[in-house]
């Protein structure tokens, strides 16, 4: 006995040997400069227009009189001259997947023609002098700013979309990248710290739980964090892999051949693909019940202590598509999270329960009774007693005091958001990553739980292809889930054979898993809800409400919320906006007077308005995603804009405005300014691409019914085409939910993975 134990105290010092080494050989990867860009492909006259282009939007202009040295760096750095067509050209070249990209690069040759600049920009593009006609670069800088403004209120959508296209990418990029001194030629201009002072350098790690009570635990103290236990690198050597594997208690893997080089297949009980909120709560579940489980998640760990807290590192690396996804036609902005942990790592960790006439309309009128039952309010108080929800705070940001402040001067309804994280915690980065931990998201929570059983292993970076599944028995039609082929980077497929199979891939990403694997429900990748949201802005000076020392990206992002619209499916709630999202969604009319909104950052309040829709699109992300806003969708919005506005104003705002692209803006206490303002915004429709619309809730794809006909999953979560094959995300949800999802999600899929322990169960018997 004492010789075994002597050997397994060994075997356990060279695994936490072997799982430093990957992990350091897997971090190829960083939040501070994050991965190399891609190779600009672009021609030499695509370069010259998309130059031209950016530096229209943001030129160059010699401020040094100011004397105001953050405003001459800031005025005098042009787009090109930070290298952000550059960036651009990388996105366009294979950075990015979107199908506009074709006509995107199309349009840049265009107008680096004569003619192709007279088509796309008409009499603005031409001379008083010989040859009258001009290509785009060689357009005076004044008219080019013409050519984009009437681009961008064009009632052609091919001229709306080429705008939109450059305005996002241009400003996302110039505003969010950095240099080698970690900074922006902008931020001082803007007000803008960078990442939070007060943790940027922090460097504090967690420590695992000790994994004998002796020498061994010292070793396991000096691990990152605790899911470094379970964390499964497949870059790693063969022998590494094995023997993670064999100390985790997994089979031994096996392969086709003999031969070194030949794919692996991996055994397990149950393999979950995706570790967001839906993902994590079935692993953590399952493990800690016994079983063996592997979750696959393409995205990348990382650990608090590499997080940065730079807007556009972090972005790039933990968001979905680089954090730059809209559908087909840009008429709407979504963002999602891609990090081990899925979108609870990047949220705003709002923590709302589902609402009680969303349950009773699944219940009653949709007849799935799982939403009227105690198992379901048994769900909920689980997974908000783990995550330690609470709605108390200590000390408001600046966009919450307002919102809350103007709803208490009109007589609306304000009320505190359930968070995850404590009363005291009031950080304005969690969306770039809660570096002080005290957000609970599934990586502190379910995943926690998946590596303490023991019984656990989470593959970053790895990428599910297709289900596996085959006939059980002749004349039987079902087929049964029997696993997943996985690709790690570029390197071969590997299989992971499992006796049942979780997708959790989230709303955009789980349809088009199930399509790959066969499956022909016709809900699959249909009815996707996407909560639209609109926004309005409010500037308070300096010598304004709320006191000096408070800056819009500052103190929680989101505290407080306002109810004063529920009959009308809107809920009012306040984003998180550092300098590159600030810059995507604030008008631009002129390069001066955007600059001049710019400067305005730290102290300009944004309230948004989402609602519960009613519209719907279709997803075959990333080659496809679609959307239609509803009519009565429209409406609605439009009256929450209105209150918005009025809100901004009541709170001590001295300018209101929206984010339509005309960019009006009005001063408070004007004559007729906000009831001016108001009627504008009755009188104009959202659907037309003039106000951008966007999105952080996904959901409704492969939704939950009560037959084939009605949904593509059973009310169990098990797809009805395979047997052993469930969905955990938010894709299940019957129709769009009216508050953020997190909370539903976690507990439909506890629910879930009460199922599968009962399906296992009965696995067992048989």
């Amino acid at each position: 006995m004492a010789e075994q134990r002597v050997h397994d105290l060994g075997a356990r010092h060279e695994h936490i040997d072997e799982v430093k080494s990957s992990v350091s050989a897997s971090k190829k990867w960083n939040l501070r400069g994050g991965r190399p860009t891609h190779p600009n492909l672009l021609s030499k006259r695509e370069m010259d227009s998309l130059t031209a282009a950016c530096d229209a939007f943001l030129p160059s202009v010699d401020v040094s009189d100011t004397g105001d040295e953050g405003l001459i760096a800031f005025y005098g750095t042009s787009a090109s001259m930070a290298g952000t067509p550059e960036r651009i050209g990388g996105l366009l070249s294979g950075g990015m997947q979107h199908p506009a990209i074709g006509l995107l690069r199309l349009a840049l040759w265009l107008l680096s023609t004569w003619y192709g600049t007279f088509i796309l920009c008409g009499r603005a593009s031409l001379s008083n002098q010989f040859p009258y006609l001009q290509k785009f670069p060689q357009v005076r800088r004044e008219k080019q700013e013409e050519i984009l403004l009437s681009w961008s209120r064009s009632s052609l959508r091919p001229l709306k979309m080429l705008y939109k296209c450059l305005k996002y990418l241009t400003m996302k990029e110039y505003f969010s990248q950095i240099n080698d001194k970690e900074t922006n030629p902008s931020w001082d201009a803007l007000g803008y710290c960078g990442p939070d002072p007060e943790l940027a350098d922090q460097s504090q790690h967690f420590r695992t739980p000790p994994l004998e009570e002796d020498s061994v635990s010292q070793e396991a103290d000096s691990c990152p964090g605790p899911l470094d236990s379970a964390l499964l690198y497949m870059d790693s050597p063969r022998d590494v892999i094995t023997r993670k594997l064999q100390i985790a208690g997994f089979p031994t893997p096996t392969s086709g051949t003999n031969s070194p080089s030949s794919p692996l297949t991996l055994h397990c009980d149950v393999v979950v693909v995706g570790s967001g909120s839906g993902g994590s709560v079935v692993a953590g579940v399952l493990a800690k019940a016994g079983h063996r489980v592997i979750v696959v998640e393409k995205g990348h760990y990382y650990h608090r202590s590499e997080l940065s807290l730079l807007e556009g590192p972090t972005i790039a690396e933990m968001y979905e598509g680089g954090g730059i996804i809209s559908t087909d036609d840009i008429g709407v902005i979504l963002l999602a999270g891609s990090t081990v942990g899925g979108g609870s790592t990047v949220n705003w960790s709002a923590c709302i329960r589902t609402p009680d006439h969303v349950r009773n309309e699944w219940c009653n009128k949709l007849g799935l009774r799982l939403f009227g039952s105690e198992a379901y309010d048994h769900a909920l108080d689980v997974v908000c007693g783990h995550m330690g929800v609470q709605s108390d705070v200590e000390e408001e940001g600046f966009n919450n005091a307002i919102l809350r402040k103007g709803c208490v001067e009109l007589g609306y309804p304000v009320s505190n958001v359930p968070r995850n994280a404590p009363p005291d915690h009031c950080c304005g980065w969690c969306h770039l990553g809660c570096k002080s931990a005290r957000k609970k998201s599934t990586q502190e929570t379910w995943l926690v739980d998946l590596a303490g059983s023991g019984n656990g292993l989470i593959l970053p970076r790895c990428k599910a292809l297709k289900v596996l599944h085959r006939k059980k028995k002749k004349g039987v039609d079902r087929s049964t889930a029997n696993g997943v082929i996985v690709r790690f980077g570029s390197r071969e497929d590997f299989i992971i054979e499992s006796k049942v199979t979780v997708v959790a891939c989230g709303a955009l990403n789980t349809p088009g898993l199930l399509k790959r694997s066969g499956l022909r429900n016709a809900n699959v990748g249909k009815n996707l809800h996407l909560h639209p949201a609109v926004l309005a802005w409010g500037y308070f000076p300096p010598a304004r409400w709320p006191e000096e020392p408070k800056k819009s990206y500052e103190g929680g992002i989101l505290t407080a919320m306002s109810t004063a619209l529920a009959s009308y499916d809107i809920l009012l709630e306040t984003p998180a906006l550092h300098p590159g999202m600030f810059a995507v969604a604030t008008p631009w009319i002129s390069a001066a007077d955007f600059r001049e909104r710019m400067t305005r950052f730290s102290r300009t309040a944004h309230v948004f308005a989402l609602v519960r829709d009613k519209g719907s699109g279709t997803t075959d992300y990333p080659h496809s995603l679609t959307y239609g806003m509803d009519a009565e969708d429209e409406e609605k919005l439009k009256k929450g804009v209105e209150a918005m506005v009025r809100i901004l104003a009541a709170a001590g705002a001295e300018e209101v405005g929206t984010l339509h692209c005309k960019g009006e803006r009005v001063r408070v206490g004007e004559e007729g300014g906000v009831e001016w303002l108001v009627k504008e915004v009755r009188r104009r429709g959202l659907r037309d691409g003039g106000t951008p619309v966007s999105t952080a809730h996904q959901m409704g794809s492969c939704r939950m019914g009560t037959d084939a006909r009605t949904g593509a999953v059973s009310p169990t979560g098990e797809v009805w085409e395979v047997e052993g094959l469930f969905v955990a995300d938010t894709s299940v949800f019957p129709t769009a939910l009216g508050v953020n999802p997190m909370v539903t999600a976690q507990a439909i899929a506890y629910c879930t993975a009460q199922s599968i322990l009962e399906f296992l169960e009965q696995e067992r018997k048989l």
